[in-house]
């Protein structure tokens, strides 16, 4: 069985990453210095960094006016909302409404 607290780590983990190479590249694009790839913050976006990509987004105003970024990030929250509700349903046998109860 899946032990829910090591899926709380890592998400905890994968989205403070995330959200600490979007504050990176941030400042390193203000500073005219090399950049961290696109597709490394897609891929640790994809790795369930969503929330924490999302968040850095919007409050560093990064990457927001580039449209192709925009719905590649949100197709990866959408991709982690969906292993998340595969998780609650493989940890609780009867998913959400195990929760709810």
């Amino acid at each position: 069985m899946i032990n829910i607290k090591y899926i709380m780590l890592y998400l905890l983990i994968i989205n403070i990453t995330s959200f600490t190479l979007f504050l990176a590249d941030k400042q390193k694009s203000k500073k005219n210095k090399w950049r961290i790839k696109e597709s490394t913050l897609h891929t640790v976006s994809f790795m369930g960094g969503a929330i924490g990509s999302i968040a850095a987004m919007i409050l560093f105003h990064h990457k927001t006016k580039k449209t192709k970024f925009i719905i590649i990030t949100i197709i990866a929250l959408i991709i982690n909302a969906i292993m998340a509700y595969e998780l609650l349903i493989n940890i609780f046998d009867g998913g959400i409404s195990v929760i709810l109860k």
